[in-house]
Formats: C-alpha cells, sequence, structure tokens
C-alpha cells in the first residue's frame, strides 16, 4: 500500500463546468469543492494535475491553443497546479492516451516524478476511474447530473459528491490499487 502522492483531476465535469467542446476561456466557471480539493492537496504537500480527453480537437472543433487557454484559465482559478496533460484524438483513434486507457495517468505521473500507485484520480465518468486502475493508481468517481445511472451503480464503493470529499477520503486512507 502506498499513500497518496498525487492528485489528478479531471477537467470538464469534474474542476469546472462542462461546456461541450468550450475553447473560450471566458465560460470557465469552477464546480463547487474544486478550489478546495486543490488547495487541500497543496497543503499536504501534494503534486496537483489534470488529465483530460479533449476529443473536440481532433474532431476538428477546438485547436490545441484555445484548449491551452481554458486550461490557462481554469489553473488560474484554481490557484495553479503542477501539470496538465490533455489527449487531443477523437475517440475512434485508438490512441494509449485517451482515457479510460492510462496514457494521460502514466504521463502525468512521469512529469510529477511519482509512481502511478501513488495517485488518486478524481473524475466525473467511468472512463476516469477506469483510466486510474489501468495505470495501477486509484479512481473515483465524482457524479454529477450527465454521469450515468449505471456508471455510479457499478462505481458505488468509489464514488464522493465532490472533488473536495474524495480528496479527505482518500486521505484518511492508504492507497492501493482497488478491486475490480
Amino acid at each position: 500500500m502506498t499513500t497518496v502522492s498525487a492528485v489528478l483531476f479531471d477537467r470538464d465535469g469534474t474542476l469546472v463546468a462542462d461546456v461541450p467542446y468550450n475553447g473560450d476561456p471566458d465560460r470557465v466557471r469552477l464546480l463547487p469543492g474544486a478550489a478546495a480539493a486543490v488547495a487541500l492537496a497543496r497543503s499536504h504537500g501534494l503534486a496537483t494535475g489534470v488529465v483530460s480527453n479533449q476529443s473536440g480537437i481532433g474532431r476538428g472543433l477546438l485547436t490545441v491553443a484555445q484548449v491551452l487557454r481554458v486550461n490557462e484559465r481554469a489553473d488560474a482559478l484554481l490557484g495553479g497546479l503542477d501539470t496538465w496533460v490533455f489527449c487531443p484524438h477523437a475517440p475512434d483513434a485508438g490512441c494509449p492516451c485517451r482515457k479510460p486507457r492510462p496514457g494521460l495517468v502514466l504521463a502525468a505521473a512521469a512529469r510529477l516524478g511519482v509512481e502511478p500507485a501513488a495517485c488518486l484520480v478524481i473524475g466525473d465518468i467511468a472512463a476516469d476511474v477506469l483510466a486510474a486502475r489501468a495505470a495501477g493508481a486509484r479512481g473515483v468517481l465524482v457524479p454529477n447530473a450527465a454521469t450515468a445511472p449505471a456508471e455510479v451503480a457499478r462505481f458505488a464503493g468509489q464514488c464522493a459528491p465532490d472533488p473536495l470529499t474524495a480528496l479527505r477520503g482518500a486521505l484518511a486512507a492508504p492507497v492501493g490499487r482497488p478491486a475490480s
């Protein structure tokens, strides 16, 4: 069992309101508990990062520059995270970085200099939890209105109402790879 060394958040629907294919930094709105979760992680000396699928790039709906500007705005509102990693590919591209594959989690862990097993991944859909598992990390589902009920049921033992509660729960217990 390993303790948490890094917290990796999904962006849309977890830290910020999900605006489909958002390329406008002025539309970034933090979700309840997001800034407090990042602040709590920092106060415990944990590395922080974002791992996010951004298929709008691969679909031709967004540019990399637009995603970077939205990320910069979110980063400023959150007080600064240590790394931001995103997958620009469309779902049918089959890339290893697109969640639920482990690539984003592995890349973020490497950038932060921590083992994937020491990472906590917090996200709003099954792909976030599955990417964590595939990388050997721990995942927590923070469901919202868009989260499929079947996903909530599937990960009922790994759910929290918001990112802050998810992080508090993880800090109270050692992190290990959850049972499938």
